[in-house]
């Protein structure tokens, strides 16, 4: 059976540095634009990054991030959940991390691994993650009916090209710290964390919380289409709900 992620074009690519540099400096300005008028019209945005490992989440939230009022936007590193996390519902940590209006959150990880890295290490009993999707859909839609702008994006790259960025970080003394043990265990599981992405994809991409696929065995196109994506959503949003879009002072 074809997959949603069997579909996806990976030999996608910036031919040049020149043209890359360009339009990410252009992306950028946009969106700073639009986070200005996020903040003046008090619209929350959230940005859910999720993805193989090594296949580029922290370049992406580097770039999308970097010319950003930092007033205005936090990332959250997410990691297993700390002992007293695990007193309460797994969905209660991300409650508290979610941005105020006006303000841009990015999820580096999120309440999804409840459905993948949960689900295929053990941590969550069936029964527990076969709920999760509709508690996920639940909580995504009462953010969406109040102001909430949500994104979602998987980062998609091929076993093979993971493998390269594996042994690329094991030889770099500078990202060696990037690579763990972990990271060897979840490639051995490949398959199961395919199926399981799938049926993330089929169960809880809606109109309101999308899931956008990155292609991302080019690192400078996966930033650009990333960016590119979050730009063009957002004035979407905007203009849905007759709210004028910024002048990008460019010349046709």
């Amino acid at each position: 059976m074809v997959t949603r992620l069997d579909k996806v074009d990976l030999a996608k690519k910036v031919e040049s540095k020149k043209e890359y540099e360009s339009k990410l400096l252009r992306l950028q300005a946009h969106l700073l634009r639009l986070q200005h008028l996020l903040h003046q019209e008090k619209i929350a945005v959230v940005i859910v990054m999720e993805g193989w490992d090594a296949a580029g989440k922290g370049g992406a939230i580097k770039r999308v991030t970097e010319h950003l009022d930092p007033r205005g936007f936090k990332v959250w590193p997410i990691a297993a959940p700390e002992p007293h996390e695990s007193r309460y519902h797994y969905l209660q940590r991300f409650w508290r991390k979610l941005p105020r209006y006006g303000e841009i959150t990015i999820f580096d990880r999120s309440w999804y691994g409840r459905v993948l890295v949960e689900r295929i290490e053990g941590f969550a009993e069936k029964e527990a993650w076969s709920r999760a999707y509709k508690e996920i859909n639940d909580f995504e839609k009462l953010l969406s009916d109040d102001r909430y702008l949500i994104m979602k994006y998987w980062f998609h790259i091929s076993k093979a090209e993971q493998l390269l960025r594996f042994k690329a970080r094991e030889a770099n003394p500078l990202k060696s710290w990037k690579l763990t043990d972990e990271d060897w265990r979840n490639r051995e599981k490949w398959d199961l964390y395919l199926e399981a992405a799938e049926e993330m994809f089929a169960k809880t991409d809606t109109e309101y919380a999308p899931w956008y696929i990155i292609p991302s065995n080019n690192k400078r196109y996966a930033r650009l289409e990333t960016l590119n994506n979050i730009v063009q959503t957002i004035e979407k949003y905007l203009s849905a709900n007759n709210i004028a879009l910024p002048d990008y002072g460019e010349k046709e």
